[in-house]
């Protein structure tokens, strides 16, 4: 059961005797270094408990994961963090959309077991952000800056995580239920360990989601409405799937069991194909209806046009022969994703199982095929 939250308590408990930054800071600072779309969440960021009855809206979870991307490496420090009001909007005229969800972030309470000054059972209440400032007087606020910084509990816990998710930028922006956002951040989180699954009650559940305890609670709409929607959601947009086993006691569901899985290279391509797609007919392909899109939908998107893009080279997966050579890019991915296998076996397996495809794969199409390959592999197989 998900109860166990002390690698988090042991954190906000003392402040290390060196100020250096635990392992989620590390990928963090070298993701940020290479450019793109991927970006590391600190596992104890994912992992804190809102405050009963509390939870962060989907515009509001997503300007957080924005914050987290642009800070970076540096998200424990104690200084202040800026990002472009035109990175954030989509087709927005006014500053009150930001300015709303600033302010959510600024009043919503997470909760920690933690210990009081007389080593009694405490809980520690806090948000996520201190202080933030917002222009508003350059071009109705169009083209301003926002800043920011972290409270000290939270940079407590982004320095000392040692687990965290590599999440996708276009991905997080593309889910339209907070619910799916949650448990795709969970799910990468969990992908690459031993056991890649979340079990829990139902109320560990709604703590981990952020579900209303109000809300939902007759299981069979709770079921319906967020998790299948959730599950359609990340199977479309995420680099894995997911399923769930009910754990019953006579006809009630007492326990969830998800399971988090790498997608193959076919469907990786697929899902690289829908996050370049725009998303105005994304429902409608996922579930196979007609979509509406009404004008000024949504308040966050990818950065602006006119934001720096960083444009991989358009590598090619050699026909035959070893990578270890020549192809610095694909050993990196074999080598970090491969579970420890030999990178020259896998590549051999890749190759025969995208046959003909495979001289058709180039640039960031065939990176994310050839690292979904190997996640996949080593999910098959397990480590050698």
């Amino acid at each position: 059961m998900e109860t166990d939250d002390s690698p988090i308590a042991e954190a906000l408990e003392e402040k290390p005797k060196e100020a250096t930054p635990g392992r989620a800071m590390r990928v963090a600072a070298a993701l940020k270094a290479k450019g793109g779309d991927e970006f590391a969440k600190p596992g104890n960021i994912i992992e804190i408990k809102f405050v009963k009855g509390e939870s962060l809206s989907l515009t509001a979870s997503r300007l957080l994961a924005l914050m987290i991307l642009t800070a970076g490496g540096d998200a424990w420090e104690d200084r202040p963090h800026r990002i472009r009001k035109a990175d954030i909007r989509r087709g927005h005229k006014g500053n009150e959309r930001i300015s709303d969800m600033l302010q959510e972030l600024h009043r919503t309470l997470f909760a920690v077991d933690d210990k009081s000054w007389r080593g009694k059972k405490a809980t520690l209440l806090f948000s996520l952000i201190s202080r933030s400032k917002e222009e508003t007087d350059e071009d109705g606020g169009e083209t301003g800056w926002i800043e920011w910084e972290f409270t000290p509990d939270a940079r407590k816990l982004i320095q000392a995580s040692e687990t965290y998710a590599v999440l996708n930028r276009q991905a997080v922006l593309g889910f339209r239920s907070n619910y799916a956002l949650k448990l795709y951040e969970l799910g990468a989180l969990r992908l690459h360990r031993r056991q890649a699954t979340w079990r829990g009650d139902m109320q560990a559940l709604r703590a981990a989601l952020g579900i209303p305890p109000d809300v939902y609670t007759d299981f069979a709409q709770l079921r319906r409405k967020v998790l299948e929607k959730a599950k359609s959601e990340i199977d479309q947009l995420a680099h894995f799937r997911v399923e769930w086993r009910e754990i019953r006691q006579g006809r009630t569901v007492t326990e969830l069991e998800f399971r988090f899985e790498p997608k193959g290279a076919p469907e990786v391509l697929e899902t690289v194909d829908e996050l370049d797609r725009h998303s105005a007919g994304r429902q409608a392909r996922r579930t196979g209806s007609v979509e509406t899109v009404t004008a000024g939908q949504g308040a966050i998107a990818a950065p602006a046009t006119d934001a720096p893009v960083t444009k991989q080279l358009e590598s090619t997966f050699p026909s035959s022969g070893s990578i270890r050579f020549g192809h610095a890019d694909l050993l990196e991915v074999a080598k970090k994703h491969g579970g420890g296998w030999d990178v020259d076996l896998i590549a051999s397996g890749f190759r025969e199982h995208m046959g003909n495809r495979l001289e058709k794969l180039r640039g960031a199409k065939l990176i994310a095929a050839w690292k979904g390959f190997c996640e996949g592999w080593v999910n098959r197989r397990g480590r050698p």
